[in-house]
């Protein structure tokens, strides 16, 4: 999952790279560049390019990041159609700030090759974006986590939730690399794995039902069958899917009574008694 952030402290970061990408560009002297004109000449246009890159692929990213994590699409499939559509635009833009400077360069580059160029220069920003924020979300997750075990009262799970979803975990779901903590009032990802958050939960009452799913036995209200496949129903309208393997865990653990293999309904005395 591709991390994101849209923040003055991002933006200035990414665009210092950029700059400095640029700079090592102009001294090397990519695509035949190097015998174009002196040194001084060369870096400004490269860091003009990259930066002008960065811009428009920074916006992009964190234009379409949210809406493919939203729809499961992972990051190998929608960032190089990205690069490709951007492309076009960014090769127009690049091919007019060179001919400003090198006139010629329209004869002796077609905006065929320009454009593969570009793309290059592309994949290359899209490279660094990632490297980049993989070091910002590294580093964003560490303070959490020094929080999360600096008051030994409770459960560290639950201080990794925002204030405003208050205290009352119904349950945990993986997302990527990434844990979704739910409570009635909303969600929060958390970034860890869900064998971390389960030694986090300390002595809450719950279950794991599902690989991906763990369930806090208080937020159970019932069981709803579909076929061969069992959901758990939690307060808030969410729905756990229960994997056949914990079938009988749940059922020794009272949260299923007997007759549920002949389709019955569930026991979970606990949301029964609240009711």
């Amino acid at each position: 999952m591709i991390e994101t952030p849209n923040t003055a402290r991002a933006w200035a970061t990414d665009l210092a790279a950029c700059l400095g990408i640029g700079v090592l560009l102009g001294v090397t002297g990519p695509f035949g560049s190097f015998f174009n004109d002196v040194l001084i000449v060369r870096v400004a246009y490269w860091s003009a390019v990259f930066v002008v890159c960065g811009l428009v692929l920074g916006l992009a990213i964190r234009a379409l990041a949210p809406w493919a994590r939203k729809a499961r699409v992972p990051g190998w499939a929608w960032l190089p159609v990205m690069v490709l559509a951007m492309g076009l635009p960014l090769t127009l833009v690049t091919r007019l700030i060179a001919a400003a400077i090198w006139p010629a360069i329209r004869q002796a580059v077609s905006l065929v090759d320009w454009y593969g160029q570009t793309v290059v220069v592309c994949l290359v920003y899209v490279a660094l974006h990632l490297m980049l924020h993989g070091a910002f979300r590294r580093g964003a997750r560490a303070p959490v986590e020094a929080a999360a075990s600096a008051d030994p009262a409770g459960p560290r799970i639950l201080r990794r939730l925002p204030p405003r979803l208050g205290q009352d975990l119904l349950c945990l779901s993986m997302e990527d690399h990434y844990v979704r903590l739910h409570t009635i009032e909303g969600s929060a990802l958390v970034l860890m794995p869900l064998s971390q958050a389960l030694e986090e939960l300390g002595g809450l009452d719950g279950l794991q039902v599902h690989r991906s799913w763990w369930v806090a036995r208080d937020a159970v209200e019932s069981a709803v069958t579909d076929g061969r496949n069992l959901r758990l129903r939690l307060r808030g309208g969410i729905e756990a899917p229960v994997s056949r393997a914990s079938v009988a865990r749940l059922r020794a653990a009272g949260w299923l009574d007997d007759s549920f293999a002949s389709g019955i309904g569930p026991r979970v005395g606990d949301a029964a008694g609240r009711a």
